[in-house]
């Protein structure tokens, strides 16, 4: 019997084509600490295409001090990639494969932009992403995610397994779900790429089924040579039997 699955000799790869999308990666050149051209960015997009995606979301941070990134400023840079598209790949690579949205770093500009009524770039009707200072937990998290929803969105908080300050009292994580945010873990994280204890607090979520988006969080091609030899693990096995949002995007 032949699998439907490539092998390699330390397992089966991870099957991107069932995940259809990925929303979470950085392709907007020069806007942030991803791609820093047009060119690196549509050979990041090839490589992920030839992983098997249909369609790519890609989200640049927006965080005012470092990257004071608008809507119109990375409709610009998705429009730059666009134009130096060759014609023989606009089938494959156009406005409706690849989109944008955001990671929105939550701050206080996020908030005043909430109180102000500024739409936020979101990765599908209603969602949108976030993330969370990797050195310290952020004072009044809770009230920062009920702020989004009573403003009509869905949080989706970006690579929760990354904040290594949660990972001595991981019942933090089911207290944050039981706020309705919903959870966006990397892909890399379950290889060990970020390390060990990012990696055992993805394999947690995984088998707690509190992950309910897969993302690349793509930034170079270091990132896409590494989830070309992903693993397709137990714990992410076993978020595809719970049933997983990508292909839904």
């Amino acid at each position: 019997m032949f699998s439907i699955f490539k092998k390699k000799s330390s397992g089966i790869l991870f099957p991107f084509y069932l995940l259809k999308t990925d929303m979470h990666s950085h392709l907007i050149p020069a806007v942030d600490d991803g791609s820093p051209s047009s060119e690196e960015s549509l050979s990041l997009i090839r490589g992920m295409m030839e992983l098997g995606y249909e369609k790519l979301i890609t989200t640049p941070h927006v965080m005012q001090d470092m990257y004071p990134n608008n809507e119109q400023s990375i409709k610009m840079g998705l429009d730059e990639v666009m134009r130096d598209v060759k014609p023989e790949e606009k089938e494959k690579i156009n406005t409706d494969t690849i989109r944008i949205g955001a990671e929105y770093f939550l701050d206080d500009h996020v908030l005043n932009k909430l109180d102000n009524n500024e739409p936020l770039l979101t990765i599908k009707e209603n969602m949108v992403l976030v993330e969370i200072s990797f050195a310290s937990p952020p004072l009044g998290l809770k009230e920062m995610i009920f702020d989004l929803q009573i403003k009509g969105y869905q949080p989706i908080l970006a690579h929760p397994e990354r904040y290594t300050f949660y990972h001595r009292t991981p019942s933090i994580f089911r207290d944050l779900k039981d706020t309705g945010v919903l959870f966006q873990s990397n892909l890399l994280s379950f290889s060990g790429y970020y390390g060990g204890s990012v990696k055992d607090a993805a394999e947690y979520l995984a088998n707690e089924g509190m992950v309910e988006l897969l993302g690349t969080d793509l930034h170079h091609e270091r990132h896409l040579q590494n989830l070309r030899e992903l693993n397709f693990s137990t714990p992410l096995q076993k978020l595809f039997t719970r049933g997983l949002l990508n292909s839904t995007l």
